[in-house]
């Protein structure tokens, strides 16, 4: 199938008890108190000059000042040592999840990794396993769909930032509602009611045109994120993954068709490497310039059609040219019946719900959307890193895919791994 069809997704303190009688801590409230309203003093008359921006979900001037004030206020844990900075990670063994709970680790931030008890792909890493994974940290096991789990074993200490890497795994109507959405929004709630400062949300390039379930409900968390008031956040929307390019590698090598869409023109990406995007991730944790925003984000160098990925790979492996083009009627066709055959038999909706993921990503950029022009901006679509897509299929057809794994997002059981 088309490689951008494998992405299926293209694809992150304490609140006061009512016991709390210490002077110190009565000394604190003060003075964040007074911090607030020195800030509402100095943002006020400047807001509404602001120009607006389009990265900024939330427009209103009350809001930005509320907002403003309260990444002032929360600003204290920035000014810490990394190793003072408590980081709460919510869904560390997937796919991003990992590099980015590594590379927070490797950072020297206090981490927590709160993860399920039987984890990664089917869920075949241990409690053990993914311990040993991330050692470093503190890993605590519970269920991000159970709020009290969330309060007792996620928030027993207090936290300072959280970073959700959460994801639906399928991208299942169901599945989307109950990760994408639900699961997070939980986490949100308690970290909000435990006085956490600050909320990182990995989430997807692709909610900007939604027209897929997982997309909803990625973007309703993500309002109603930007609307809390009393948190700050950066929202990360990556572009493609090299893992969602790389499902063709090994048959490519054995000189099988590359197979596209159409002319193999239609969609384009700017690819960013895992270790790239959990590194931008981990800037989003104390960098003040990324407080509030909506952040999209791609790898270096130009953007890469289906086309441009095939010529790339045969070029690399040394392979003839061996395309195999497919109308993008057959997907209409394809998306029609199982429409209709979900209308008799429900059972079948994520199955008409795949078939549209598919479609989506053959015919759909992962690059900058401009609502206005109805267009793709691959200029203003932001570079990050220095991992390329060349360097990685290279790297992929001499070592092969160890580590790029699509588990569940496999397509006819290509590159799915089994950890």
């Amino acid at each position: 199938m088309n490689t951008q069809m494998l992405a299926r997704r293209g694809t992150c303190s304490t609140v006061a008890n009512t016991s709390r009688r210490s002077a110190p801590v009565v000394n604190s409230v003060a003075t964040s108190s007074l911090r607030v309203a020195s800030c509402l003093d100095k943002v006020a008359p400047t807001v509404a000059s602001r120009p607006f921006q389009s990265t900024r979900i939330a427009p209103r001037v009350d809001r930005a000042q509320r907002l403003a004030c309260r990444a002032a206020a929360g600003s204290d844990y920035r000014s810490k040592a990394p190793k003072d900075i408590r980081v709460l990670v919510v869904g560390p063994t997937g796919y991003i999840g990992k590099f980015v709970t590594k590379e927070l680790i490797k950072r020297g931030y206090d981490v927590v990794a709160f993860a399920r008890e039987k984890a990664g792909i089917k869920g075949k890493m241990s409690k053990e396993d993914t311990t040993k994974e991330f050692a470093g940290a503190t890993v605590r096991f519970g269920d991000v769909s159970n709020l009290d789990s969330i309060r007792q074993v996620a928030f027993q200490d207090k936290v300072d930032v959280v970073v959700s890497c959460l994801a639906s795994r399928t991208g299942g109507i169901k599945d989307s509602w109950a990760v994408d959405y639900q699961a997070t929004k939980n986490v949100l709630d308690v970290a909000r009611e435990k006085g956490a400062s600050h909320f990182v949300l990995l989430s997807a390039i692709c909610v900007q045109k939604p027209l897929l379930e997982f997309q909803r409900a990625k973007l309703k968390f993500e309002s109603d994120l930007a609307a809390a008031g009393d948190i700050t956040y950066s929202i990360v929307r990556p572009t493609a993954f090299f893992k969602s390019l790389a499902g063709q590698i090994e048959l490519v090598k054995q000189g099988k068709p590359y197979v596209m869409f159409g002319d193999g023109t239609l969609a384009s990406c700017k690819p960013i490497s895992e270790s790239d995007l959990a590194s931008f991730i981990a800037d989003c944790v104390t960098e003040s310039n990324k407080v509030n925003q909506v952040l999209p984000i791609g790898g270096p160098g130009q953007a890469y059609n289906a086309r441009q990925q095939a010529d790339m790979l045969f070029r690399i492996t040394g392979q003839k040219e061996n395309l195999f083009p497919v109308p993008v009627a057959l997907m209409d066709g394809i998306i029609g019946l199982f429409d209709l055959l979900a209308k008799v038999f429900p059972q079948l909706e994520d199955t008409a719900e795949f078939a549209k993921i598919g479609k989506y990503y053959a015919v759909e950029s992962m690059l900058v959307w401009d609502p206005v022009k109805q267009v793709y901006l691959e200029d203003a679509t932001p570079s990050y890193g220095k991992d390329t897509l060349e360097a990685f299929f290279t790297r992929a057809v001499k070592e092969g895919l160890k580590g790029q794994e699509l588990g569940d997002q496999a397509v006819f059981g290509i590159n799915e791994g089994s950890k």
